[in-house]
């Protein structure tokens, strides 16, 4: 896919493996949703930024994913999704995919180029209230 106009997320060298960045799209119906992009084993994709099993549960809470691996781990239930196909083979999310979000790699350069949404800014939607974000019962770290 083209990347002229493809808005560039960040670079190869500034996300390195086992790590993530967190940005927000605009949809097209105008709803906005965090994305986290990943660098797994050999890959870098990007998924909407919430667990299968608990579309509340988002798997980066704003200081980035827990990730072993390759593979991002629900800070919930400790469900592990691989980062390259986002599937899940364990855990409560078992079965189930991560919601896929086209980025394409350039020149050592990361490229929004999923055409059905927009760039809206690096981080996560800002909350109004902090009471409204999801709650982990983990305590899990890595």
């Amino acid at each position: 896919m083209e990347t002229d106009d493809a808005p560039c997320l960040t670079t190869v060298e500034n996300l390195p493996e086992n790590d993530s960045f967190l940005f927000t799209v605009r949809e097209r119906d105008g709803s906005e949703e965090e994305v986290v992009l990943v660098h797994g084993d050999d890959c870098i994709t990007a998924w909407k930024n919430f667990c299968q099993h608990e579309t509340d549960q988002r798997l980066d809470r704003g200081f980035g994913a827990a990730m072993r691996d390759g593979d991002i781990i629900c800070p919930k239930h400790g469900s592990m999704f691989d980062g390259c196909s986002g599937h899940c083979d364990n855990g409560k999310a078992a079965g189930s995919t991560l919601v896929s979000v086209d980025v394409t790699v350039d020149d050592g350069a990361v490229y929004l180029t999923d055409r059905t949404c927009e760039f809206a800014h690096e981080g996560g939607i800002e909350e109004d209230d902090e009471d409204d974000m999801p709650s982990s019962s983990s305590h899990l770290s890595f």
